[in-house]
């Protein structure tokens, strides 16, 4: 992403809990802003966890105590996902004397003064003059890497007939529960699928994927000229999306549907039993758009523009990281602009 380098950024916090997935969305977009990245990882004890978003961090992390994640120096920007890393973004703020950019990714719950920009996606209803707005999540998987992915070599992929279908399979969740005639109709799609239109599959599954649904699919993959991978490392998820000529992925996990969609590939999506309203926002505006169509059903092979809101979210980070650094450069002594009240 083209930048001065006199306005880009030259130090970078994530700040999270080590939750998976708003570490990943985190490094996506700090990957996409190229500046120098170090993350802070916070583990607040009861009764502070309580409290928060809204109340003051754990006094075992403030930022005179060894080891505390939010010890100076401060970085130009610091990135945050996790109702727990509201108040620690807010205290780098205020220690930083205002200078840190602060950038929340999903809704804080505390309203859009917690951070200087919040991203939230557009199901979620969040709105104000700092939050940006987009239909899919951030992630990992940029243009150039997906590029990059496509072209290695990969004997156990390329020998595969065409088309090739990716199969994201995730799991029982807060809102969605795989129950047994869901696994029956997920499993009996594949395999009239695999019937019909001749697909060959590369399945993957997460550690919340029921145990039968789990072993169903390594059978089905085993029955056919199909790939399932077990767990082993190397992860061959993001070659699996890269590769894909059309992806299967279950309703469980927005993210994952965003990632299949920064791809430009048709998504289909299987839905199980349960769901929340905000997740039905979610896909009924891909829905709308062409992008996803519905599983069970048949093969789908129109492309679309690629969906990626990584790009988008970086390049408002880096504007308004100018404008703010700006306007303080201009500010009259002793009045150094607005910093956000932390905790």
């Amino acid at each position: 992403m083209p930048f001065s380098p006199e306005k880009a950024p030259s130090s970078l916090w994530i700040l999270t809990d080590g939750k998976a997935g708003d570490v990943a969305q985190c490094r996506g977009v700090a990957e996409a802003l190229g500046a120098p990245v170090e993350e802070r990882h916070i583990a607040p004890r009861a009764p502070f966890t309580w409290l928060m978003p809204f109340g003051p961090i754990d006094l075992r992390e403030r930022e005179t105590r060894p080891g505390s994640p939010i010890a100076p120096p401060y970085p130009d920007i610091a990135i945050a996902s996790g109702r727990r890393a509201v108040p620690y973004l807010r205290r780098v703020k205020r220690l930083s004397g205002g200078k840190t950019f602060t950038v929340f990714l999903k809704d804080p719950r505390i309203g859009p003064d917690a951070a200087d920009l919040i991203w939230v996606p557009e199901h979620d209803k969040l709105r104000g003059r700092n939050v940006l707005v987009t239909p899919t999540s951030p992630h990992k998987f940029s243009a150039a890497t997906l590029a990059e992915l496509r072209s290695r070599q990969v004997a156990e992929i390329d020998g595969l007939p065409r088309p090739h279908v990716a199969v994201l399979v995730g799991g029982d969740s807060r809102h969605h529960r795989f129950s047994e005639d869901d696994q029956h109709r997920l499993l009996s799609g594949l395999r009239e699928l695999a019937h019909v239109a001749h697909v060959h599959f590369m399945i993957t599954a997460s550690r919340r994927t029921p145990a039968g649904l789990a072993y169903g699919l390594a059978g089905l993959a085993k029955s056919g000229n199909h790939l399932y991978w077990t767990g082993d490392e190397p992860n061959p998820y993001g070659l699996y999306l890269a590769k894909a000529d059309a992806i299967i992925a279950t309703a469980d996990s927005t993210n994952m549907i965003g990632e299949a969609t920064a791809t430009g590939k048709p998504v289909h999506v299987f839905e199980p039993s349960g769901g929340h309203d905000k997740i039905t926002r979610f896909l009924g505006t891909l829905r709308r758009m062409g992008v996803i169509h519905p599983f069970p059903g048949p093969l789908k092979t129109t492309t679309y523009e690629p969906i990626d809101a990584t790009p988008v979210i970086a390049q408002r980070i880096l504007s308004d990281f100018s404008a703010a650094r700006q306007t303080r450069n201009n500010a009259p002594m002793g009045q150094p602009g607005n910093a956000n009240a932390g905790t």
